[in-house]
């Protein structure tokens, strides 16, 4: 029994504050899923994140390459097969053989928020991890891939990365992954960009089930924006949030239809779009060469805009 007033110390001693057990509880949760990719002669990390062996890790560690292996942090050096990459998000799903794999849990990033805790963890050497620990600084970033194309819903954080830490996960004190850290600005020293885990999860099913993405394509680059009350209640928006066009590709099927910078998409054939994930979704295979109505937001005049939908691929 405690006397009145007294409060039990926690099993540490009450050597560590809130902060430090919080990022510890996230290592512990997760780590053990974090793995070291070795990719012929390139190295990075990656996360298993279903029970049988699916593993995410970055398109750019594993792109070109011939032999690949992760060795989990438990030293099981086990052999990786390329299930399909995509390099618009540079993402990519590997799969690993072996028993009782430790796996993490994809959480949901429509519900991160500035100021929130997240942990990088990554596992260059293969018996260790390297962990930083910081908040979310910004949502909704953009950042350009590989290809050259615009990569959209990016989570930044001042978690910095570090070297061989290039596809290894986002992670909350709770132990749910919000995004696959990824590092392809050789200039952003002490900041994490990590594509958000609703994206991953999107791409990761594609990827599994066809070993590849064909996507249908407008060409805007854009990100979450709120809609005001008023303007949501003059026209009955059905979202409180749209996809303010930050970019639009001259040449694109958007262009052609009249959008202009600063608009927001508040729907896509009839369906609502609220954030970029959204979008996304709706930019399937079955909607290349079909025409469909983008409701948007101009200033304050709701309008529609017909669009025939190019293929990206």
């Amino acid at each position: 029994m405690l006397p009145d007033g007294a409060l039990e110390q926690p099993s540490d001693g009450g050597l560590l504050d809130a902060y430090s057990r919080a990022v510890i509880h996230a290592v512990e949760a997760v780590g053990p899923a974090v793995v070291r990719i070795d990719a012929s002669d390139a190295r990075g990390s990656g996360v298993i994140f279903t029970p049988d062996g699916f593993v995410l890790t970055n398109h750019h560690v594993v792109d070109g390459r011939a032999s690949i292996a992760a060795t989990l942090p438990d030293g099981r050096s086990l052999g990786a097969v390329l299930v399909g990459r995509d390099i618009d998000t540079d993402l990519a799903v590997l799969r690993v053989g072996g028993s009782a794999l430790p796996w993490a849990r994809l959480g949901d990033s429509r519900r991160v928020r500035a100021g929130q805790v997240a942990v990088a963890i990554g596992n260059p050497y293969g018996f260790d991890h390297t962990v930083t620990s910081g908040v979310v600084s910004a949502l909704g970033r953009s950042l350009r891939s590989r290809s050259d194309r615009l990569m959209d819903d990016i989570i930044q954080t001042d978690a910095a990365l570090n070297p061989g830490n290039s596809g290894g996960p986002l992670v909350t004190t709770s132990g749910e992954v919000i995004g696959i850290n990824t590092a392809m600005i050789a200039a952003a020293h002490g900041i994490c960009f990590a594509i958000a885990s609703n994206t991953v999860r999107f791409v990761a099913s594609r990827l599994i089930r066809d070993g590849r993405i064909r996507r249908s394509f407008i060409g805007v680059a854009g990100q979450r924006t709120p809609i005001p009350r008023a303007h949501a209640r003059a026209y009955g928006i059905a979202v409180a949030s749209g996809v303010m066009a930050s970019t639009i590709d001259a040449r694109s099927p958007a262009a052609a239809a009249g959008l202009k910078e600063g608009d927001v998409i508040l729907a896509f054939a009839g369906t609502p779009v609220s954030g970029v994930d959204d979008l996304h979704r709706l930019l399937t295979e079955d909607r290349i060469a079909t025409t469909i109505t983008l409701g948007i937001l101009r200033g304050v005049d709701r309008t529609d805009l017909r669009v025939t939908v190019a293929d990206r691929t």
